[in-house]
């Protein structure tokens, strides 16, 4: 992962969003503003990012985003719990259709039994309620590599919810009445012989 994949990501996803006329939140801890680095590097993303909020410690979490002092006592500010509170508190503050969270430990320090140095959780909220969530296990790769996959991780959330929800298609009408022909020819091919009645 290098610059470039996450340079090429924020243009792909700016212009989704723009066509579809989306506005997008970020909510970061270990990332620090990098997603929104990223995007707002784009000449022209105005029309798209609103804001960017950096929550770097819990206390920031809780004031900035409205993270629960329960929810990060109970789960830790890296979890599962804590990275969707924090996507859904910068949609509801933002007032955006989507945003996206990160927190992780990008190391050296940091690690807790159970928490290793590398792990990140994502997590994404859309307006119409769908939320999403991963956690990535980068390992001891470096400070800044896990950064940087972490915000390819991120983009690529955010242009996941971006497409929308996904619809089921409907059955071809041409597959459907080939499948009615065959069941018609397979009838005549095997007609039910009558008996004649014996004669009188």
């Amino acid at each position: 992962m290098s610059g470039s994949d996450a340079r090429a990501l924020s243009r792909s996803l700016l212009d989704l969003c723009r066509m579809r006329k989306l506005t997008v939140a970020t909510a970061e801890s270990c990332t620090g503003g990098l997603v929104a680095g990223a995007l707002t590097d784009i000449p022209g993303s105005s029309d798209v990012i609103d804001r960017g909020f950096v929550a770097y410690s819990n206390e920031a979490k809780r004031a900035m985003l409205g993270v629960k002092a329960t929810t990060l006592a109970t789960f830790g500010a890296v979890s599962k719990e804590t990275a969707t509170a924090m996507a859904i508190g910068a949609l509801e503050k933002a007032g955006v259709d989507l945003a996206v969270s990160i927190t992780g430990i990008a190391g050296p320090g940091g690690a807790t039994p159970g928490k290793p140095v590398g792990l990140v959780h994502f997590a994404v909220a859309a307006r119409d309620g769908r939320i999403l969530h991963r956690e990535c296990r980068f390992g001891a790769i470096g400070r800044s590599a896990v950064r940087e996959r972490s915000v390819v991780a991120a983009l690529r959330m955010l242009m996941e919810l971006a497409r929308g929800p996904a619809q089921a298609k409907p059955p071809r009408r041409e597959a459907a009445s080939r499948i009615r022909l065959r069941v018609a020819r397979s009838a005549r091919r095997h007609p039910v012989k009558r008996r004649r009645p014996p004669r009188a």
